[in-house]
């Protein structure tokens, strides 16, 4: 029976794609041995074979390493030396490009560890990586050490010192990821604090499990951030939760608060009718999208003056948010498409949903944490700076 055209055309691109990772693999070995001949030749001091004087060491042969790559497990000869100083003292010299004891690239570890961290075990990640790993040795041990090596990054991480962090803008949100816990499948709130600094660069400042966004929760975070020394930002973004606010005031007293327009207007549309939401969000944008805070306040005005009429319950919702929702206008104009919303960090938490929604429930909240933080370091999530970057330093205006 003759294969379906669609097999046939996926198997001769698999073959294709195979042949070219076999032709590439001995040119990337080579490129990395010559890396690495260079390197040990400055160590030394001189060439293989050359006689000259002041040099810092000797060569002493070779050994063989595997390192995996994206492009599959090549066989490295890399060489070996002694180093020597002034009292005559030895030592052996490690290369800077290729670590003691690292067999596999970041993307490769960052791969086994989402599995590890997802509930997989040794043989799910020999099955799912299989192709990638091509053959490499993968031990329980060298998983652990996988493991252990990310934890104490985390650790490390997780404690290092703020103090000397300027951050100008902070934003704070939740995500809800589904773990297992006592044997159920619940939604576990993780707190996150992204923060901008004064050039417009992010930071993930902090992130933390929780039992809710209460003020007691916030608060843990909060006092964390604090604690480690970060200074109360010029600008506190977030999408309005009671508690987090509480929180910020129980910690830093008085802040500038922007309440995310976002986010009170699925407030705002949850309240009215399904036949009036298209009109209520046409109402909203008058007043966030207005040309000045004077024609902002007589937009909300307005609002209030129609919504209380059509559906109170719409109207007490935009009285609840108060000046909070036009606190961006007390900041330069080319920074309020970035200050008036928490779409910043909603973005993150979107990639870390789109890595984790085919993985299922993950196995509790630490794995929530060492996943979401092996994304941030292995370069996954991508954080671009701010829009208006350049007036994060400027005096902010008065409305």
């Amino acid at each position: 029976m003759q294969k379906p055209i669609t097999e046939t055309v996926e198997g001769e691109l698999e073959g294709w794609a195979a042949r070219l990772e076999a032709a590439l693999r001995p040119q990337i070995r080579e490129l990395i041995e010559s890396l690495l001949e260079e390197e040990v030749e400055q160590a030394v001091g001189a060439g293989r074979g050359e006689r000259v004087g002041g040099r810092a060491g000797y060569r002493h042969g070779s050994k063989l390493r595997r390192l995996t790559m994206r492009s599959g497990t090549v066989e490295l000869k890399v060489p070996r030396a002694r180093l020597s100083n002034s009292p005559g003292e030895e030592r052996e010299w490690r290369s800077e490009l290729m670590p003691r004891y690292r067999r596999s690239t970041g993307e490769v570890e960052q791969a086994i560890l989402g599995i590890y961290l997802s509930g997989g075990n040794t043989r799910r990640i020999r099955g799912a990586l299989g192709p990638l790993l091509s053959g490499a040795p993968l031990s329980k041990s060298s998983v652990s050490r996988l493991v252990a090596r990310l934890e104490g990054a985390y650790q490390e991480w997780a404690q290092r010192d703020l103090s000397q962090e300027k951050i100008v803008v902070l934003y704070l949100d939740a995500i809800y990821p589904l773990l297992r816990n006592a044997s159920r499948v619940i939604k576990q709130p993780v707190l996150m604090a992204l923060g901008v600094r004064p050039d417009g660069e992010k930071v993930l400042l902090g992130m933390m499990t929780a039992g809710g966004e209460s003020t007691d929760g916030w608060g843990l975070l909060i006092r964390d951030l604090a604690d480690r020394g970060l200074q109360c930002p010029q600008l506190i973004v977030s999408d309005g939760n009671k508690g987090l606010r509480a929180a910020c005031a129980q910690v830093w007293g008085t802040f500038e608060h922007q309440r995310c327009t976002v986010h009170k207007l699925r407030n705002l549309q949850a309240k009215a009718p399904k036949h009036c939401s298209e009109e209520l969000r046409e109402d909203y944008h008058d007043i966030v999208y207005a040309e000045s805070y004077e024609q902002a306040t007589r937009a909300r005005a307005r609002f209030l003056e129609k919504w209380r009429k059509k559906c109170a319950s719409v109207a007490a919702s935009l009285e609840e948010a108060g000046d909070d929702l036009l606190t961006f206008w007390r900041f330069p104009r080319a920074l309020h498409e970035s200050i008036r919303t928490t779409n910043i960090i909603e973005r993150i938490n979107q990639e870390f949903r789109r890595r984790v929604k085919t993985q299922g429930p993950l196995p509790s909240e630490g794995a929530v944490l060492r996943l979401f933080f092996g994304l941030l370091i292995s370069g996954n999530l991508k954080m671009r700076k701010v829009r208006g970057f350049k007036e994060l330093n400027s005096q902010a205006e008065v409305a």
